[in-house]
């Protein structure tokens, strides 16, 4: 029996889909995208192709899907509320950036708003040097209090980055660990794990932009999932990554 492979790429005005047989055959659908929830439109434009070409769900091997759903949410600010947990003195990170501006010489260049707003950015006392040798010992008081606040603050998703973490992340595992102790649902994200990397800006904006996105894709991909499966497609599902990899939905 000939098997398949589909691949799906949604934008803001349509979805495309793409079946590839293992016989070379090729059949092709074109839909509206359903932008208040793009899952729909994959399965709507599956069930249409599936009934053009007399195929069956079962006969799909895998999902291939481009989306664009995590990019869209950082340009129009509509990612998750997001608290920031960092070393003490690191608190404007963000917004200070690296002192560069595309517009060197334009005095009315305004830089764009951080995703985590000053009062949600959290520090704690602490500081491991540049190779991991921990000059100040991390008070677990002292991160229970930070992480309470931001439970207070009603925080969808927490970013935590740390001086020095990729040398050593010792402190940053302790604040992850007390996190998912408290708020075991909590979508949480570790620079140590998202960007272990030199450069304080680039490791602190990856890791938020990794929680600020994280909800928002973890509801779409259930919303996706359960769709495949309730039309009958029940085929392992890849995303498309930046660096043009693939990467599992979960």
């Amino acid at each position: 029996m000939t098997s398949y492979r589909i691949g799906v790429d949604i934008g803001g005005t349509f979805t495309d889909i793409v079946l590839l047989g293992s016989d070379g055959t090729i059949h092709t659908k074109k839909i509206s995208s359903s932008v208040g929830d793009y899952a729909s439109a994959i399965v709507e434009g599956l069930n249409e192709v599936f009934g053009e070409a007399g195929l069956d769900g079962r006969m799909v091997q895998e999902i291939l899907h481009g989306t664009t759903v995590a990019g869209n949410a950082i340009l129009e600010y509509k990612g998750a509320r997001v608290g920031l947990i960092t070393t003490r003195g690191f608190r404007d990170v963000l917004e200070i950036r690296t002192l560069r501006m595309p517009r060197l010489y334009d005095m009315g260049w305004t830089k764009p708003a951080p995703l985590v707003e000053r009062y949600l950015r959290m520090v704690v006392d602490e500081r491991i040097d540049a190779h991991g040798a921990i000059e100040r010992a991390l008070d677990p008081k002292d991160a229970e209090r930070a992480v309470d606040a931001l439970l207070a603050e009603k925080v969808e998703a927490i970013a935590v980055c740390l001086l020095n973490s990729f040398t050593n992340p010792a402190h940053e595992l302790m604040i992850g660990e007390l996190i998912r102790n408290k708020a075991p649902a909590m979508p949480t994200s570790i620079s140590c794990e998202v960007l272990p990397e030199i450069k304080e800006y680039e490791r602190t904006s990856t890791t938020v932009v990794n929680a600020y996105v994280m909800p928002i894709v973890a509801r779409y991909l259930r919303a996706l999932r359960k769709g495949l499966d309730d039309a009958g497609v029940p085929a392992r599902l890849l995303l498309m990554q930046s660096n043009c990899g693939l990467t599992t939905d979960t």
